[in-house]
């Protein structure tokens, strides 16, 4: 079988108006993050298990493969064996796939994370914009802790982004302006 098609050469097909050197080639000889795999598409999952198997790639117009040494870690919200079972994933790519797995826990599966990951994105964000740093009320953080969290750390960091934003002053975030800033 031919190689995975990554990248493409100058005139491989309409619009290659260069090289394009993809991200497999890109990442020879260190790692490379593959985030949402179980989004994949079942033929994009095939041209990846390819390569992962023969270590090579092929551009799209290119002479021939190219030898590629990559590390891959990938990353899902989604039930991997599952969606295997349902015929959704490739069992051979998740076999591949899954050689050291890292089950992390959902933001409201570790609420007593909160408190910490709320200092860290406040003083993360205000060294980006250049704010004053800014503290969150006791009563902010237990309602923080209270809330399900459905877009896990990442809703977290904009709602704190988001009060950053919206909070008057330059003390305390209060609840009152957390109800303003949750779905």
């Amino acid at each position: 079988t031919e190689p995975g098609r990554f990248g493409h050469e100058t005139g491989g097909s309409t619009g290659a108006a260069g090289r394009r050197v993809g991200k497999f080639e890109q990442a020879d000889g260190g790692t490379l993050f593959l985030d949402e795999i179980g989004d994949m598409p079942l033929a994009m999952q095939a041209k990846l298990l390819r390569v992962l198997e023969e270590g090579e790639i092929g551009r799209v117009g290119g002479e021939g493969p190219t030898a590629v040494d990559v590390r891959v870690v990938v990353a899902t919200h989604r039930d991997l064996e599952r969606m295997v079972r349902e015929g959704t994933f490739r069992q051979d790519l998740f076999h591949r796939i899954y050689v050291f797995p890292l089950r992390l826990p959902s933001l409201r599966e570790r609420i007593d994370d909160i408190p910490v990951l709320v200092e860290h994105f406040t003083r993360q964000i205000g060294e980006q914009n250049g704010w004053k740093p800014r503290q969150f009320a006791a009563a902010t953080i237990a309602e923080l802790k209270r809330y399900a969290w459905p877009g896990n750390v990442r809703e977290l960091r904009n709602v704190v982004e988001r009060l950053l934003l919206v909070a008057p002053g330059d003390g305390e975030i209060g609840p009152e302006v957390l109800r303003t800033a949750l779905p």
